[in-house]
């Protein structure tokens, strides 16, 4: 796809949802019984374990693909402390707000930080001393 078509496309999405967006605030309740509460947030925490496992392994490695990951996590990470905190019942509060600003934003930013600064490559480990034959 060429790159100013892309722009437009995404320009277009963008301004498109500002007037769903009201919609939404103005027509959705303020509570709602959820379907399969329990899959939805444990598949959120099993994307985030993913995403962090997968992001470890591509920075240990020097993976060029590590930023995208590590961006990726970082989402995931912050959607959860969002929807945590916004969810959270009246006994539940201190609870979410603790989890979210003592580990899933600060992973999050770490996430981020690990994006901007991309990776340099791993020397690789030999086992043995690298010997080399004199002529």
């Amino acid at each position: 796809m060429r790159k100013d078509l892309a722009g437009r496309l995404l320009l277009l999405a963008g301004a498109g949802l500002l007037p769903w967006i009201g919609v939404l605030w103005a027509t959705l309740p303020d509570a709602y019984p959820a379907q399969h509460w329990r899959l939805a947030w444990v598949g959120l925490d099993l994307l985030e374990a993913v995403g962090l496992l997968a992001t470890a392994w591509l920075v240990r490695r020097g993976d060029h693909r590590a930023p995208l990951a590590s961006i990726g996590t970082a989402v995931l990470l912050v959607v959860d402390a969002w929807f945590d905190v916004l969810t959270a019942g009246p006994g539940d509060l201190v609870v979410s707000l603790v989890l979210a600003v003592a580990l899933e934003l600060p992973l999050a930013a770490v996430c981020v930080v690990v994006a901007l600064r991309g990776t340099a490559p791993v020397p690789v480990r030999t086992t043995r001393p690298l010997v080399v034959a004199h002529a």
